[in-house]
């Protein structure tokens, strides 16, 4: 990517950068301070982001806040649409790269729902209906979502889910335990439980403190002869949901290029 200097709009984006971080609602001095820059600077810049209606100046304290002007913007389009819009891209391009069938989905009333697929061009290959729904338990890609879920949420679901409610307490504790790696990881690899002869790789998307969160999943058949590295696999499925996940303007959390 080509960058350009625009130094005024980094001022202003900076500013409004520091205003999220904070807590409690920061002062002018308190601003100038983390940002290195002078109060009367500063100053300038909060007249136009308050004119503009992205901050609000409260009348006691004089402290600023953001307003949820921000939240108005980014919300003109569906999370579903810029989600969609965002994968296009990464989700082709680890379909070229791997030469596999690539799917994107969500969780959907305690359900693994597919979004989007985007299919290899080999004549024999895996492929997924868009629209489908699956146990959340026994997918790849259902893991990669539990394990990014709150505590709370993910209790919830569980204990309303068919799946979970049929295994014995050693599987459970096993899969609870596959939760923790997969979010310390972001990662999640293993024989499909619900088709024999197919390996899953999965990665998370997304940002679960913004609400938005869901899982890229490259499923491969186990080829006779010499399959393709997962090594491979695992590096271009990274790649491919940390660029989705810029796409979407959040910060990448998953390490990429791991193999």
């Amino acid at each position: 990517m080509t960058t350009y200097s625009v130094p005024a709009l980094e001022k202003g984006l900076d500013l409004l950068e520091a205003l999220a971080d904070r807590p409690e609602a920061p002062s002018q001095a308190d601003l100038a301070r983390d940002l290195g820059r002078s109060p009367s600077e500063i100053f300038r810049m909060l007249a136009c982001l308050e004119r503009r209606g992205y901050i609000v100046k409260e009348e006691a304290s004089g402290r600023y806040r953001l307003t949820l002007r921000l939240f108005e913007l980014a919300h003109t389009h569906t999370p579903v649409d810029q989600l969609l819009h965002a994968a296009d891209g990464p989700l082709r391009e680890v379909s070229r790269r791997v030469r596999e069938s690539v799917h994107l989905s969500v969780l959907s009333d305690g359900k693994l729902l597919v979004l989007s697929q985007i299919e290899s061009r080999n004549r024999t290959r895996v492929s997924v209906e868009v629209g489908a729904k699956f146990p959340v338990v026994r997918t790849a890609s259902g893991r990669i979502l539990l394990a990014h879920l709150p505590q709370e949420e993910l209790r919830a679901l569980l204990a309303r889910d068919d799946e979970w409610a049929r295994l014995g307490t050693a599987a459970r504790d096993r899969f609870l335990g596959d939760l923790l790696r997969i979010r310390r990881d972001g990662l999640y690899q293993g024989k499909s439980d619900l088709t024999h002869g197919i390996r899953d790789v999965a990665a998370f998307v997304g940002n679960p403190k913004v609400g938005i969160a869901a899982a890229v999943c490259v499923p491969s058949l186990v080829a006779i002869g010499k399959p393709r590295p997962l090594s491979e696999i695992r590096a271009a499925v990274r790649d491919c949901a940390a660029a989705i996940t810029r796409q979407l303007g959040l910060r990448v959390t998953l390490k990429t290029g791991t193999r």
